[in-house]
């Protein structure tokens, strides 16, 4: 089974960008997007189901906001969504699928360049999610986590990294001393 994770900041904009050509090109069986920024009913899913793929989708309750989907040519035995964390979950935030005895996450972790309060929300979405996933791999030890993490290790994993410096999502440690 081949997966891409991408984080399309918009599907409809995703879309309008030649999104469904992509596709078309069968890049992989499951394609996890993030921060979808719709509800499925936003989108013509006619246009990926011609193309063989089932379409699931968690949608943020604020409109135009966050939200993942999945894209699968491989229709999954069993669809979740959430991680039955409410003000995550509010955000539409983890859509879960089984394929057999492996089961895929796709998640969108919070961004906290917004301020101190969404930091907050930030370092406590990523403790509960810590916590679900060690819970999690007792049931599922075939688990597959990928998605948006919003976090940046070295300047390569970023766009602009001097501009970044300054976020909390971005935090260079001095190497070497």
């Amino acid at each position: 089974m081949r997966i891409i994770s991408y984080n399309v900041n918009g599907i409809r904009a995703a879309i309008k960008k030649g999104f469904i050509d992509w596709l078309k090109t069968n890049p992989a069986d499951v394609i996890c997007v993030q921060e979808t920024k719709a509800v499925k009913g936003d989108v013509d899913t006619k246009l990926l189901n011609d193309l063989g793929y089932y379409d699931y989708w968690y949608s943020a309750q604020k409109k135009g906001y966050s939200g993942v989907a999945v894209f699968s040519k491989i229709k999954p035995d069993k669809v979740e969504v959430g991680n039955g964390h409410g003000p995550s979950d509010d955000e539409g935030r983890v859509i879960q699928l089984d394929f057999g005895d492996i089961r895929l996450i796709n998640a969108y972790f919070p961004s906290g360049t917004s301020g101190d309060e969404r930091q907050d929300f930030k370092y406590a979405w990523l403790d509960e999610c810590f916590t679900w996933l060690n819970k999690l791999k007792k049931k599922h030890p075939k688990l597959i986590l990928c998605g948006d993490y919003n976090i940046a290790h070295k300047e390569i994993d970023i766009h602009d990294p001097k501009g970044k410096k300054i976020h909390p999502d971005f935090c260079r440690r001095k190497e070497n001393g």
